[in-house]
């Protein structure tokens, strides 16, 4: 019996989020199950550098290639070991795209690093993973690097 078939990994490419692919790509290797990767752009960060005229385009390139590189790297890990997964870029709020990607996907299992590639703004608000620890039902794993 296989006790998770979709386990969601959010991944920005940081060091605790680099041990949560690692986590997540072991558990679905044990239960068989599918890893979903997935990387959300802030778009609160492109409106910030919108703001200053010409910026706009260099930022939204720089993001997505970050999250190229982050789910790239997912992926090479997961297909080392043999592990089932895809790969998904969402703009929003990152807690808000996490949630809305777990109810998608029925995911069984969230496993996030314990902090990611924030700075002073989300150390006053919070960090995303204690968001999504407050927003969604499902069960969660939280990674240390």
């Amino acid at each position: 019996m296989t006790v998770y078939d979709h386990v969601l990994v959010p991944t920005d490419g940081s060091d605790s989020s680099t041990a949560a692919v690692d986590e997540a790509v072991a558990i679905a290797d044990e239960e068989a199950a599918t890893v979903h990767f997935l990387h959300g752009i802030d778009e609160g960060t492109e409106m910030s550098a919108g703001a200053s005229g010409m910026i706009a385009p260099q930022v939204t390139e720089t993001l997505e290639e970050e999250a190229e590189s982050a789910l790239g790297d997912a992926e090479r890990r997961a297909e080392a070991a043999g592990v089932t997964s895809n790969r998904t870029i969402r703009e929003g709020d990152p807690h808000e795209v996490i949630a809305a990607y777990c109810d998608d996907t029925d995911a069984d299992l969230v496993v996030m690093g314990a902090s990611g590639r924030s700075g002073l703004k989300e150390r006053l608000l919070g960090s995303t993973t204690d968001r999504v620890v407050r927003t969604v039902e499902t069960s969660m794993l939280i990674a240390r690097s």
